[in-house]
């Protein structure tokens, strides 16, 4: 779950959110408004740009993200929390990651695959970010993580409830030193309740809230599952790629591998029947609706897939082809990063790493058009960027910093 807490500056006006701007930080400089709104995946923002698979912004676009001069403090880890603050990150704004010296985020571990010595999860979640490694169970860090709260926009956290609080780092907390502040906790199970103290991966949600028992292991979110049984009382059943409610809709065995076919009304399952050249079947009494098609869906299955066996995966798509039903193979992953879309789009980051070299990950699946999501920067590594951020947005000196370093308060990450 997610939970945002607005401080009493915050409010929401033109769809977007709006802040007043911060009273100085101890530099003596405030950040100004936020220049954009937050928006749906097919975005028009009022400051900035075009396709991130074409590499420049439109000609006359200034390239400004919708979040540049807004600043995130990033205290999540592992997955849901890294990849919205990395998100944040990708429209402009500017992500400071506090990890524990040392070990810093728990999926630096999680591997193989590595690159290098880093992991590949870790590097999949984590780009346009500056990390800082800061000890919030030492006293001088839990001060520091304060300073910054007051000198950011945005507080993201995804520790079990409670735990920050007992830091002095829940949101009343941060709210009495940073009324301006966005608050955003990321739970498995919320804030309050009986299993408010466990934590919460993606797996787990899946098999606690009866995703699993739909589907076994190839999770699908079919959310009318849940409505099915909320007004009908109906138990669900284990559809693995097929649908309760459509028919046909599911994957199908082909000579060398799988077509998913989704026939989504009764002229497209006359346009199936005529592609497998079954005119039968599309003129047989017990498959003429979807209602009934439902009812006596193992015969029209058995029927469908026998066919469906006889031609190669290339064969059927290209018998689909234009047809106007929805349809796709199931890609292994050399198929889906060689597919001409997936290349059209420009999906794949590059950006070159300072100990794991020349890295790729998954872009975000976002295009504005007003300005390109390019040039990333690469994960950081351990408390990278810990005397830059202490230096450029608390205004520390060298002597204050040197004796946090020296006390274990804070690490820096010297890059070889």
């Amino acid at each position: 779950m997610l939970r945002a807490g607005l401080g009493r500056r915050s409010c929401l006006c033109g769809g977007g959110l709006w802040r007043s701007p911060r009273p100085a930080a101890a530099s003596g400089s405030a950040s100004p408004r936020c220049p954009g709104a937050l928006s749906g995946a097919s975005a028009s923002p009022r400051n900035g740009g075009g396709a991130r698979g074409e590499g420049a912004p439109p000609a006359g676009a200034s390239n400004v993200k919708p979040l540049d001069a807004v600043k995130i403090l990033d205290l999540t880890r592992v997955l849901a929390g890294p990849f919205a603050t990395m998100i944040l990150g990708d429209l402009g704004a500017e992500v400071i990651k506090v990890e524990r010296p040392g070990a810093g985020d728990d999926t630096r571990a999680w591997g193989p695959p590595f690159a290098g010595t880093e992991s590949v999860y870790f590097l999949s979640v984590n780009r346009n970010k500056k990390s800082i490694a800061i000890n919030m169970k030492d006293s001088k860090g839990a001060k520091l993580i304060r300073e910054l709260a007051a000198v950011s926009d945005v507080f993201v956290e995804n520790y079990i409830p409670g735990k920050l609080a007992e830091m002095g780092l829940g949101y009343e907390d941060i709210k009495k030193i940073a009324p301006h502040i966005v608050y955003c906790s990321i739970t498995g199970y919320g804030q309050t309740g009986p299993m408010v103290q466990r934590g919460g991966y993606d797996s787990i949600a899946a098999a606690v809230s009866g995703l699993m028992h739909i589907t076994g292991h190839e999770v699908a979110c079919l959310t009318h599952v849940a409505a099915n049984y909320l007004n009908c009382k109906i138990e669900a059943k284990r559809w693995g790629t097929a649908h309760g409610s459509i028919v046909p809709y599911q994957a199908f065995k082909t000579k060398d591998g799988y077509i998913v076919v989704g026939a989504g009304n009764d002229q497209q399952f006359v346009t199936v029947c005529k592609i497998l050249n079954l005119p039968e079947v599309s003129k047989d009494s017990r498959y003429r609706t979807n209602t009934l098609r439902v009812q006596n869906r193992k015969e029209l299955i058995d029927i469908l897939s026998t066919r469906f066996s006889e031609k190669a995966t290339i064969e059927w798509l290209q018998l689909f082809e234009g047809s106007g039903v929805p349809y796709g193979p199931i890609n292994n992953m050399q198929q889906v990063f060689s597919d001409p879309q997936v290349l059209h789009n420009g999906l794949v980051m590059e950006m070159n790493h300072p100990t794991a070299g020349k890295i790729a990950v998954p872009g975000p699946g976002v295009r504005y058009s007003e300005f390109a999501v390019s040039h990333p920067k690469p994960p950081p590594l351990v408390g990278q960027h810990t005397v830059e951020i202490l230096k450029g947005m608390l205004g520390y000196e060298d002597d204050a910093i040197e004796e946090l370093l020296h006390t274990g308060a804070v690490a820096q990450h010297e890059v070889r």
